[in-house]
């Protein structure tokens, strides 16, 4: 995760100065054929979609990957009673954009709608309808039929709930009131049959982020008497850890117990965190991982005795940063080796911690009811997170600090000189990590997002989706997908992004030129530099 060890701003300068120089030099030398030299290969995301009404069947809706200067085809499908009318978006190199069937030229990443209309003559009733209902006439989405047709609405209770009215574009409805009625088709209408929950009883709306899933009462909408005491019990994947409930969690007994219970006053809505467990961490050339009984391992460079971690025991998490390694005791505390100068191995009084992160030259925690405490050098205010409430999981690298908010916002504090803290505008984020110049976070439909320095490709991740973790290293970016792949981006001089073999890995680190996984089975696998032997990790098994 680290770029280079770094006692100020103007070091790391300074520095990378004479590294961009270096590289120039060395590119002019060598041209762009080098294999591996960089990784980011001229490629481009081609996002398709369409409205409704149709399908594009060449080359498909979703995310394409494509190479530059690609001429793709692009083919749209009117449904029944629809005709294609044009393609929208990034349209400057489409050839026709009012042919439903002609060709993109893709010299940028574009996204691209194709749009559908109804025939003259026809409408569109779109239907739904609150929790509790079942529309059994026609049926809850969308339906087509001819101008002043007559189309009968049934709508029957739910369980502990009754019918209220419809709702939307209810004016040609013959009684809104009424379940079993007619609505007269002389436009487009959408409409919704509103119910409500019976007096004395209560809906508990329950979700989860990425990494985990809630067991008892299940995920979706419950209903639960007045004054009724529910079990909730949330688990989580291989490779993950549970953070708290958070939500409408006035009634819940412990926020922080994945087996607790919530006693229902009134309807409400829970969601529980999960982040990743980070049981094998890279630092910036040392890596770190966690056996099952606790006890550490570590190889790599060991200058400051960052890998001064055998004698370590009770660990549940670890973080490696630049020279100095913290982890986690199952009892809240934390522990830390390494070099000091910026006092940024001075844990010991922390208590109730539930993660840890590390930067180049501080450390930082998150405290079980939702604050953070960080501690080192904070020359460009990466350990300005004293005001920060409610965060669900944090990351750290360089000089920057990041938090995660329940509500998938993210929040930043240091250096910002290539954008990297540029997250404000981020929603629906599930998990972010930082590499110093550059920020990455999940969304919750699995997509990614990247801000900052871009020089070798690692902010180009537009066309990832599945993604169920994300680590941000020095010049490089790597995503973890459901299935256990692994996809890389960034610089690859050393071979850090050459991830594309790895399978069945449940958790991903990237450091400041390698990458790990790890196994279900415990074993660990790492490419990329190792000048060091931080990549010596073969003979390593986490689960004893």
């Amino acid at each position: 995760m680290k770029i280079i060890p770094s006692l100020s701003r103007h070091h790391y300068l300074a520095k990378v100065g004479i590294f961009l120089i270096v590289a120039t030099l060395i590119a002019g030398i060598v041209g762009c054929e080098g294999e591996g030299e960089i990784w980011r290969g001229d490629y481009y995301c081609l996002n398709i979609s369409s409205t409704y009404g149709g399908n594009v069947t060449e080359p498909g809706k979703g995310i394409f990957t494509c190479y530059s200067s690609d001429v793709v085809d692009l083919v749209a499908v009117p449904d029944e009673h629809y005709h294609f009318v044009e393609w929208t978006g990034d349209v400057s190199t489409i050839a026709d954009v009012y042919d439903a069937s002609t060709t993109v030229t893709i010299n940028d990443s574009y996204s691209i709608t194709a749009n559908f209309e109804l025939d003259p003559g026809w409408h569109s009733l779109t239907i739904s309808g609150t929790p509790g209902n079942s529309v059994t006439a026609p049926g809850e989405g969308t339906f087509i039929y001819s101008t002043n047709t007559t189309v009968a609405l049934v709508a029957e209770d739910g369980e502990h709930y009754h019918f209220v009215n419809w709702i939307g574009d209810a004016g040609t409805i013959a009684n809104v009131n009424s379940t079993n009625t007619t609505i007269i088709m002389n436009d487009n209408y959408s409409i919704t049959a509103s119910f409500e929950l019976d007096p004395g009883w209560y809906s508990l709306t329950m979700s989860s982020t990425v990494g985990g899933s809630v067991i008892t009462p299940g995920e979706g909408v419950s209903t639960h008497a007045a004054n009724t005491t529910v079990a909730l019990l949330a688990q989580p994947d291989d490779g993950y850890e549970f953070v708290k409930w958070t939500g409408d969690v006035a009634t819940i007994t412990d926020v922080y117990d994945t087996a607790t219970e919530i006693t229902m006053y009134d309807s409400y809505s829970i969601t529980v965190s999960f982040a990743a467990g980070f049981m094998v961490v890279a630092g910036a050339t040392h890596t770190v991982g966690i056996r099952s009984d606790g006890k550490v391992l570590a190889v790599g460079s060991n200058s400051y005795g960052q890998c001064n971690v055998g004698s370590w025991t009770d660990i549940t998490q670890v973080a490696a940063g630049d020279l100095h390694t913290v982890g986690l005791k199952s009892d809240g505390t934390v522990v830390a080796v390494g070099d000091n100068q910026g006092e940024q191995c001075n844990v010991g009084d922390w208590t109730d911690i539930i993660q840890v992160a590390c930067g180049s030259t501080h450390t930082v925690g998150l405290k079980s009811d939702g604050t953070v405490v960080a501690v080192g050098y904070c020359y460009d205010g990466q350990c300005n997170v004293d005001s920060w409430t409610d965060i669900t999981q944090i990351a750290a690298d360089y000089v920057d600090t990041m938090g995660l908010e329940p509500d998938g916002t993210v929040v930043a504090v240091g250096y910002n000189g290539h954008g990297q803290c540029n997250v404000d505008s981020w929603t629906d984020i599930t998990q972010v990590d930082t590499g110093g110049p550059h920020t990455v976070g999940i969304k919750n439909d699995s997509t990614v997002v990247a801000v900052g320095w871009n020089r070798f490709g690692q902010c180009d991740v537009g066309c990832w989706t599945d993604i169920i973790q994300v680590a941000a290293g020095g010049d490089h970016t790597v995503g973890l997908e459901s299935d256990g792949t692994v996809v890389a981006v960034g610089r690859d001089w050393e071979g850090q992004c050459v991830v594309g073999g790895w399978t069945d890995i449940i958790q991903v680190s990237a450091g400041g030129s390698h990458t790990v996984g790890l196994k279900p089975d415990g074993t660990v696998v790492a490419v990329g530099r190792n000048n060091h032997g931080q990549c010596n990790v073969s003979g390593w098994d986490l689960i004893v």
